[in-house]
């Protein structure tokens, strides 16, 4: 079993259940899925990019990536129905634990200048996302083999009903939350 799915049956539910004053250990929030999206701009001029894309987040999460898709033609950006534009990889079980085991312990800390992450990024529904602005910080992508530098969006996706109860559960899952308001 992975190290934080441990921590969060043994620990994180007892918390959460006292702190909100929840009847059933079922009323508690739980982190549903990850995922991690990473949109190419430039992939109307150059395919390779989106396959390098997919094949880095593969490396990055473990899972296989999909490439992402077009919804229709946007002639001022070249862009034509269905081509590809991006990729996405979804996380759950075992290997959204492990992911997030590896982001908050090893790569969030590589960040240069990092003061944690920002507590803005929650959709009023006990999401949150927010954006890394360069794949080299986690360890499995070497510096020499990328041919750009991009970014991506991580989102985690909870059962919680309100921002408040999903920003107690990522905290107490590790997530680094600034300490600025």
């Amino acid at each position: 079993m992975a190290r934080l799915k441990d921590k969060y049956r043994s620990e994180i539910v007892g918390g959460l259940q006292e702190k909100f004053g929840y009847k059933s250990i079922m009323q508690v929030p739980k982190l549903l899925k990850i995922v991690v999206n990473r949109g190419v701009g430039a992939a109307t001029g150059d395919k390779k990019l989106v396959d390098s894309s997919v094949e880095e987040l593969s490396t990055i999460t473990g899972q296989r990536a999909i490439a992402t898709l077009s919804k229709k033609a946007v002639s001022n950006f070249k862009l034509r129905e269905n081509m590809p534009i991006g990729a996405k990889v979804t996380l759950r079980s075992e290997i959204m634990y492990e992911f997030l085991d590896r982001l908050t312990s090893v790569a969030l800390p590589r960040v240069r200048d990092f003061q944690g992450i920002s507590d803005k990024g929650f959709d009023g529904r006990g999401n949150y996302t927010f954006g890394v602005t360069e794949q080299i910080i986690f360890p499995e992508i070497s510096i020499d083999k990328i041919s750009k530098i991009q970014g991506m969006d991580i989102t985690f996706v909870t059962t919680a009903k309100t921002d408040a109860e999903s920003y107690e559960l990522l905290k107490a899952l590790g997530l680094p939350f600034s300490n600025k308001k």
